[in-house]
């Protein structure tokens, strides 16, 4: 078999880790954040609404209205900007942006394909029973199956030892950075795919690092 160009996957998440970063500034980002918090409360509910819309939608019409898929898509940007500032990753000391939009300059980033057709099908089954295996995994990762990154769990541990590590050497361990960037981004791939945004299964892979991998399509 031969192998094919390269096609990205449809729920792309990529980081960058900033160097310097202060020792300290970790120590009080929890309080930095709280506009963040209280702004992403309001977005996470609208999201649900829309959520829903989308469903009955795709239902009928095989379609994520697009309109709706880049607020939905928006609100995951912002969750993750927030998220890998504060302790789902501390990766930066940038302020993220009160911002929907793609921010290319900012080192978090998320893009999702907007799917030209959904599956009728899929869309009963895959937010609640599809998704189970992975809801069960997020929920040691993320600390509770209802936790966002902030309430504990692996990531936030990995991200304190990291910091911790920096505050007396200077430097945030790069493998526990690519690991950390690993299991958010499979947080953010079940995100994509349990909110109706892509028919893609999310693989049961821990895709460390950074860059976002591509798969390599094969023909005969």
């Amino acid at each position: 078999m031969d192998a094919g160009p390269m096609s990205p996957r449809p729920v792309r998440v990529t980081a960058e880790l900033d160097d310097p970063l202060s020792r300290w500034l970790w120590l009080v980002k929890w309080i930095l954040v709280i506009p963040h918090w209280i702004v992403l409360l309001f977005l996470w509910i609208a999201f649900l609404v829309v959520t829903v819309i989308a469903f009955f939608a795709i239902l009928f019409t095989e379609r994520y209205p697009r309109s709706l898929f880049d607020f939905s898509l928006g609100v995951l940007r912002w969750s993750w900007r927030v998220s890998y500032y504060s302790y789902g990753a501390l990766g930066t000391d940038r302020y993220p942006p009160f911002s929907l939009g793609p921010e290319p300059g900012y080192p978090a980033r998320l893009d999702i394909a907007y799917p030209e057709r959904l599956s009728r099908s899929q869309v009963l089954v895959k937010w609640w029973l599809l998704a189970i295996p992975h809801y069960l995994i997020l929920a040691f990762f993320t600390g509770g199956s209802r936790a966002g990154w902030w309430s504990g769990g692996l990531i936030t541990l990995l991200a304190v030892i990291a910091v911790i590590a920096l505050a007396f050497t200077a430097r945030y361990p790069r493998d526990l950075f690519d690991l950390v960037v690993g299991l958010n981004r499979w947080v953010l791939r079940v995100a994509a795919y349990a909110s109706l945004m892509t028919d893609a299964y999310p693989p049961f892979r821990l895709d460390q690092g950074g860059d976002e991998p591509s798969i390599l399509h094969k023909s005969l």
